[in-house]
């Protein structure tokens, strides 16, 4: 008799764990972003780094009114995206507790502000998710939500995820141009430098295109001369620094350049390039154009250009952000935020290259 019972009891379960797989599909599109303070959510609030943005006024304009983690004062790219594809949510950053059970399936924030294409890069934050163990997260990712629907649909999940990742402005700010004479800097001229940094991307994406990747958005740099912290402090008269501009204007083309080749090697448009370097050089060039008062003043911060420094509850602020192209020294306001998403979904080949995000949700649909 115990026996008799104890079959039944095995039956239930299989049953329930059967059940639970089948119900637990994925409603929407699962997304994941990789990368640095540009896109992170919340991670770095797990760690012990001073690259957060854990405190006010950081998020005083998004829905909660709280410092979130993300480095903008509303919502960020990966937030603005996720409403473009008709997530439900956001994808919680990687260390947050919250992420467990059904929220897995949305997707998942691996991204941590102060990283880089290269290990070296962003060691003065100390305890930051480099790329590498982003990577590693993600393998982790699979294998707990694998627990939950099973590796077949764990794997669909995954191939028709979209993908977000943002790198390469650190590797210069917080790396080659960090200090003067930098060890990158005695050990790579600019144009060797870059070329370095591009192989060592490839490697990345080739990375995410083995662990399942096959919709990936990489975003270049910005124009990196004519943010805030750069014009405070090697700028003249208010104009773009004319080193990190050189830097932008030969890694973005490269970018550019290998994801397209990329792309030819695997025999499908598995990676797309954001043009992020000429979204925001239209506003920061011509701000008037887009509603905003200056692009050369942070809202947020203090000293020359409000550039100096970390925004905190003691920094000079702006009333209205939303007539500034730049929330802080280095990050976009979320108006300018939404700018440069609306070029991901909609822009043209210059800007999207070779298809659009709103190209990519319509192929996608019909397969």
């Amino acid at each position: 008799m115990a026996s008799f019972y104890s079959i039944i009891i095995s039956a239930v379960l299989l049953f329930s764990a059967t059940l639970l797989i089948s119900t637990t599909r994925v409603e929407g599109r699962a997304f994941f972003v990789f990368g640095d303070s540009l896109v992170d959510s919340g991670n770095n609030n797990y760690l012990a780094t001073t690259a957060r943005a854990d405190a006010p006024p950081y998020g005083i304009d998004s829905p909660s009114h709280r410092a979130s983690g993300r480095f903008s004062n509303g919502l960020n790219i990966p937030d603005l995206i996720s409403q473009s594809i008709g997530a439900s949510e956001p994808p919680l950053p990687y260390l947050s507790p919250a992420l467990y059970g059904s929220r897995l399936l949305v997707g998942a924030n691996f991204a941590s502000a102060g990283v880089g294409i290269l290990n070296d890069t962003g060691v003065q934050f100390v305890n930051i998710i480099r790329i590498g163990q982003q990577l590693q997260y993600f393998q982790q990712y699979q294998q707990r939500i694998s627990g939950l629907i099973g590796p077949g649909e764990t794997q669909r999940l995954v191939n028709q995820a979209l993908v977000l990742i943002t790198l390469g402005g650190n590797d210069f700010v917080n790396n080659y141009y960090l200090v003067p004479f930098s060890a990158r800097s005695r050990q790579f001229a600019l144009p060797d430098y870059v070329p370095y940094l591009i192989s060592e991307y490839q490697k990345i994406l080739l990375r995410l295109y083995e662990l399942g990747a096959r919709r990936v958005l990489v975003t270049g740099t910005g124009p990196l001369g004519c943010v805030p912290a750069e014009l405070a402090q090697r700028g003249r008269n208010g104009q773009c620094a004319p080193d990190l501009q050189q830097a932008s204007a030969l890694f973005n083309p490269q970018l550019t350049q290998m994801i397209l080749g990329l792309n030819a090697q695997l025999g499908d448009n598995v990676f797309i390039a954001a043009n992020t370097q000429l979204t925001h050089y239209n506003f920061i060039s011509n701000p008037q154009d887009f509603g905003f008062v200056t692009s050369k003043v942070a809202c947020c911060g203090q000293g020359p250009y409000n550039g100096l420094g970390l925004c905190t509850a003691l920094s000079n602020l702006c009333p209205n952000r939303d007539i500034y192209a730049f929330w802080d020294a280095f990050h976009p306001s979320e108006r300018a935020n939404r700018l440069i998403v609306s070029q991901i979904f909609t822009g043209s080949v210059e800007y999207m290259n070779p298809m659009n995000l709103s190209t990519i949700m319509a192929l996608d649909s019909r397969t």
